[in-house]
C-alpha cells in the first residue's frame, strides 16, 4: 500500500514515519512544512490542566499519548539527531483574586474526581516552588504530570527521523484529493502533478476543513497569538499557567539551541477565521498578563511574535481515522493538543493504514460521531 500524508506538521510527520515503519512507502505533501500551528505551538503537555467537563474521552487519549512521550522522544532523537528537550518539571497553575480561586478550586474538585495528579498549592508555597512568581499570587494547583517540548525541536527531528525511514517529501500545495470510482486513488498537487496512491491522510491542521474531494470535514480555525522572548535563564524551573482576573495565559521555558534561555508566553483564542495578523491588542494582553505572573518578564527581549490556527472540532476533540471516502484518513482537528498528541496519534493511524483497524482508544475520534 502506497500512502500519501497531506501536511508535514508534527501531527502528519508522525503518521508519516510510523507507517514508514511498518513499511509502507509514504510520501508527504507540504510546500512549508511544520509552517502551521507547528510553528507557533508552546509546547505544553498538558492533559490535566487542560481537562474539562465532558472529555473525559479527550483526557484518556491525551493521557496514553502523555505515557507515550518519554520513549517517543528518546526514538526521534536517536532516529533523527536532533535534542528534542523534554522537561519534566510539572506545572504551576496559580490564580490572583476570589473569582480566579473559585475557579481554580472547581478545576482541582474535577480533576481529583478523575483521580488525576494534582495538589493545592498556598501561595508561599507556589513561591518556594517558583520563585519568580509575583507576590500578589492568591494561591495555586501543583500538576507534577504535566510537561513540556520544544515543538520546533519535536518537529526538526520528526522530519529527520521520517526521513531516514524513507518517507518523501514533496514541496508543494495540494489541490485535490483525486476520487476514482468511489474510492481515493491519490492527490492532484497545485502544478497538476498527479500523486497515485492507494491512501491519503489529511493533516492539513486548520485548513483540512475543505479540501476537494472530501466531503466538508467539521474542522474550523482558532486565531492564536504568541510571544517568544529571550534572555529567561533561572527565570522559571516549569511550566506556569495562571488566571489574571478571568483571562488564561501561560508562560512556558524552553531551550532555543542557542541562548538556552526561551520563554513562550501565550495565547489568544481569537474566532477570527484566518487571520494572520499579530495585533497590538493581543501582544499587549499577553504582556500586561504575563507581567502580573512574572514580574521579571518585563526585562526579557521580545524576539518573535506569531500567530497561527489552532484546528479546532465542536468537541475540541480530533477526527481520527477512516472518513466517508474509502481511502481517505484524517489526523486533524487537535485543537489545543496536537504536540500532546502527536505520538498516540502517529500509532493508532498508522495501524489503521496497515491492517484496516482503527486501536480502541481512538474509536472515539471517527468523523461520523458527528453525523453527516
Amino acid at each position: 500500500m502506497t500512502v500519501v500524508v497531506l501536511g508535514g506538521g508534527l501531527i502528519g510527520l508522525s503518521v508519516a514515519w510510523r507507517a514508514a515503519q511498518r513499511g509502507l512507502p509514504v510520501t508527504v505533501v507540504d510546500d512549508a512544512p511544520g509552517g502551521g500551528a507547528s510553528q507557533a505551538a508552546a509546547g505544553m503537555l498538558a492533559p490535566v490542566t487542560e481537562a474539562a467537563y465532558g472529555e473525559e474521552a479527550l483526557l484518556r487519549l491525551c493521557l496514553a499519548s502523555l505515557g507515550r512521550y518519554p520513549a517517543f522522544v528518546a526514538e526521534v532523537e536517536r532516529a533523527g539527531g536532533v535534542p528534542v528537550g523534554l522537561r519534566t518539571q510539572g506545572t504551576v497553575v496559580v490564580g490572583f483574586d476570589e473569582d480566579d480561586m473559585r475557579a481554580l478550586d472547581a478545576l482541582l474538585e474535577f480533576q481529583r474526581e478523575l483521580g488525576l495528579a494534582v495538589e493545592r498549592l498556598t501561595a508561599r508555597a507556589a513561591r518556594r516552588r517558583e520563585p519568580s512568581l509575583s507576590p500578589r499570587v492568591r494561591g495555586a494547583l501543583h500538576v507534577p504530570g504535566d510537561h513540556s517540548v520544544d515543538g520546533r525541536a519535536l518537529h526538526a527531528g520528526l522530519l529527520a527521523a521520517a526521513g531516514a525511514a524513507g518517507v518523501r517529501l514533496v514541496s508543494s500545495r495540494v489541490a485535490e484529493v483525486r476520487v476514482v470510482d468511489g474510492r481515493a486513488a491519490g492527490v492532484r498537487l497545485a502544478d497538476g502533478t498527479d500523486l497515485v496512491a492507494d491512501a491519503v491522510v489529511v493533516a492539513l491542521g486548520a485548513r483540512s476543513g475543505a479540501l476537494p474531494g472530501v466531503p466538508p470535514l467539521p474542522v474550523r480555525p482558532v486565531k492564536g497569538q504568541i510571544l517568544r522572548m529571550r534572555g529567561a535563564a533561572g527565570l522559571l524551573e516549569g511550566t506556569v499557567r495562571a488566571l489574571v482576573r478571568g483571562r488564561q495565559v501561560y508562560l512556558v521555558p524552553y531551550d532555543d539551541g542557542v541562548t538556552g534561555d526561551g520563554l513562550i508566553v501565550g495565547a489568544t483564542v481569537e474566532d477570527r477565521g484566518f487571520d494572520a495578523a499579530v495585533t497590538a491588542g493581543g501582544v499587549h494582553d499577553l504582556l500586561h498578563d504575563a507581567i502580573e505572573v512574572v514580574p521579571g518578564v518585563s526585562e526579557l527581549e521580545l524576539v518573535e511574535t506569531i500567530a497561527r490556527w489552532r484546528p479546532a472540532t465542536a468537541d475540541n476533540g480530533p477526527l481520527l481515522g477512516p472518513s466517508e471516502v474509502p481511502g481517505v484518513a484524517l489526523a486533524t482537528g487537535h485543537y489545543r493538543n496536537g504536540v500532546l498528541l502527536a505520538p498516540v496519534t502517529g500509532e493508532v493511524v498508522a495501524e489503521h493504514l496497515a491492517t484496516g483497524e482503527l486501536p480502541e482508544l481512538a474509536a472515539p475520534f471517527t468523523a461520523d460521531r458527528f453525523g453527516r
